[in-house]
């Protein structure tokens, strides 16, 4: 008996390592955040992707309970809004923290995408295409949302981004009729769209699982954009810190929207009940639309207007075709790096203008940023190559002298190569080499 006992225990395997790592369940946990092998060069712009994770936590939890309060009816919305901001308890903070957490959401989000441009993460094509499947979904969300107060802007907004489905050939109309459920916006709008917006989250969760799942298959980019398999640290304690300091960061800000100035980002004219018999001077979206509905509005056509103005979201699955960089970050680009702030400023720029009234300069300012916007965004990651070629010279020169010599044989060297003249720029190499 001594000797089976013994021989039992001798060949019953021992759990090695902590529990994080033995137990099936946790260990996924575990590789997937808490030992999650990270580039050793991750810096602050990397936080705003955990951020948007907890915007969607702060969005669920904050939408749930506010479901439980909301009537979604055309003569009740409005009131049920109002209820919920005088009579229940602490619900002007729910409701300031659910709306508020919409812009933080864009924020962040707006933040993220920038990232993902500037250091080259687009290249990663799956995690990538997902990222944006994200972005509609949340723009999507947050447009049933709006809609849901049911004040004058909620009311005229649902009625002015709807009619875009007209465009459409063939079915256009017929989508509009199904998404009204009448012949304009109305009580079965309101429900379809309630319905839709306690849904759509669900499907949104699922999308970031996949991100993450594709993302940590293949490991984070970094900024230098190059390989860092051999120098990583796990994800806690290193990063776990960098981002507690970014949601300490996060919560003064939202905290600052939710208590002390919620309609900073907001429109007063939504404190007005719906009311379709009068429209307001200046339908306009959210601030985080006003992009989009500078360069809708730049367009004298309304097709043509709605096509360009989804143009430019979709036109994020185009960025990682046209990479021709032998390089991922634009760290090694300084002239694409002025081409990415030029980006940057026209988003603002255009964003500034959406909330301008519909009336010269405005207009004309709007068009040109339109361009400016399509122009710095298609025109970055076609003209990496370039600079690439312009740093594209024979070795035996590295260690000349930089003269009135080297500036002319580098000149004749990249104009030939430009034009494609490779056995002339062969022969001028040959021949300056032995100068």
């Amino acid at each position: 008996m001594v000797g089976n006992n013994t021989a039992h225990n001798i060949n019953t395997p021992k759990s090695v390592g902590p529990w994080r790592k033995t137990n099936k369940l946790v260990k996924i946990m575990n590789d997937s955040f808490y030992d999650l092998p990270c580039p050793v060069n991750l810096n602050a712009w990397w936080s705003f992707g955990s951020m948007l994770g907890l915007c969607l936590v702060i969005q669920l939890l904050s939408g749930l309970l506010l479901s439980i309060h909301y009537t979604a009816h055309e003569d009740m919305a409005f009131d049920s809004v109002v209820h919920i901001m005088r009579n229940v308890k602490k619900g002007w903070m729910l409701r300031n923290i659910h709306a508020n957490g919409s812009s933080m959401f864009f924020i962040c989000i707006y933040a993220h995408i920038g990232r993902g441009l500037y250091y080259g993460s687009y290249l990663d094509k799956t995690v990538w295409y997902f990222g944006v499947h994200l972005l509609l979904l949340t723009m999507a969300e947050a447009f049933l949302g709006y809609t849901l107060p049911w004040g004058q802007m909620s009311y005229w907004g649902a009625t002015v981004i709807t009619n875009m489905l007209s465009v459409i050939p063939v079915v256009g109309e017929s989508m509009l009729r199904y998404v009204w459920g009448g012949w304009t916006v109305c009580n079965a709008t309101l429900k379809r769209f309630y319905t839709l917006h306690f849904l759509l989250p669900f499907v949104m969760v699922a999308v970031v699982f996949l991100h993450l799942f594709f993302l940590h298959e293949k490991g984070s980019n970094n900024p230098l954009g190059i390989e860092s398999d051999t120098v990583c640290v796990p994800f806690h304690p290193f990063y776990t810190v960098k981002d507690l300091f970014g949601y300490i960061c996060f919560s003064f800000f939202f905290m600052y929207l939710v208590c002390v100035d919620p309609e900073l980002l907001g429109n007063h004219l939504n404190y007005w009940p719906a009311n379709p018999m009068k429209t307001p001077i200046h339908v306009q979206p959210e601030w985080y639309f006003m992009f989009a509905y500078a360069i809708l509005r730049s367009i004298p056509h309304k097709a043509g207007g709605v096509y360009v103005m989804f143009l430019s979201i979709v036109v994020l699955y185009l960025i990682p075709s046209l990479h021709s960089g032998k390089y991922r970050s634009l760290c090694f680009y300084p002239f694409n790096q002025v081409v990415f702030w030029v980006l940057v400023g026209s988003f603002i720029s255009l964003t500034w203008i959406g909330a301008r009234p519909v009336r010269e300069p405005y207009i004309v300012m709007g068009q040109c940023f339109s361009i400016i916007y399509f122009s710095s965004l298609l025109l970055n990651p076609l003209s990496l190559w370039m600079w690439d070629k312009l740093l594209d010279y024979p070795s035996f020169y590295e260690s000349r002298p930089v003269d009135l010599k080297w500036f002319k044989f580098l000149s004749y060297f990249k104009v030939l190569k430009l034009m494609n003249r490779e056995s002339s720029a062969r022969e001028w190499v040959n021949k300056c080499s032995k100068m």
